[in-house]
Parts: C-alpha cells; sequence; structure tokens
C-alpha cells in the first residue's frame, strides 16, 4: 500500500528521479485539505510507478519559494528532477490522474 513522502529542503531529491507530483499545501488551506484524501488515493494509485509527495508550505517555505509556489495548493508534475507541468488550486482527481499519466 503506497504512501506519499512528506518532504523537507533535507529529502527533496527523493523527488528528483523519475515521475513525480509535489503538492505545496498547509494545514489551514480549506481547498487543500479538499485534495488531502485524493493525494492519498493517488499514492496507493501510482504505488511503484510515480512518487505522491507532499510539502507543508509553512514548514518548508524555502522550497516554496525556490518552486515558484504563490498561492495553494500547488501541484507540481516533476520528470527526472525536472518541472514539466503545475497546477493551482484544488483539481479533481481525474484531472491529477491524467496529468500523471501522461508522464509515465
Amino acid at each position: 500500500m503506497g504512501k506519499y513522502i512528506e518532504l523537507t529542503k533535507a529529502n527533496f531529491d527523493e523527488a528528483k528521479s523519475g515521475v513525480a507530483l509535489v503538492d505545496f499545501w498547509a494545514p489551514w488551506c480549506g481547498p487543500c485539505r479538499m485534495l488531502a484524501p485524493f493525494i492519498d488515493e493517488l499514492a496507493n494509485d501510482f504505488d511503484g510507478k510515480a512518487k505522491i509527495c507532499k510539502v507543508n508550505t509553512d514548514e518548508e517555505s524555502e522550497l516554496g519559494a525556490e518552486y515558484g509556489v504563490r498561492s495553494i495548493p500547488t501541484l507540481i508534475f516533476l520528470k527526472d528532477g525536472q518541472v514539466v507541468d503545475q497546477l493551482v488550486g484544488a483539481q479533481s482527481k481525474q484531472a491529477i490522474t491524467d496529468k500523471l499519466n501522461s508522464l509515465l
């Protein structure tokens, strides 16, 4: 059973190989909380295929700044460490799934 990866500045390199979804979120953010169950499901759906990751922007503001996150939730899609796409705001699980499948 897959579980998303909590990323920090110290372990962000984990997301830099293969395909990764990085969810920049904060505990006080309503749309972020709406996305949370989808992120959990995607971690299971893509277990072994893509990394599903979360960054708490309250705790890791440097990472948010480094990736140009101006509002949350922001979903950044990485392929081999390069940003290949980004979605801002609440998204449907299907939209996120389609984007991940297109990168695999």
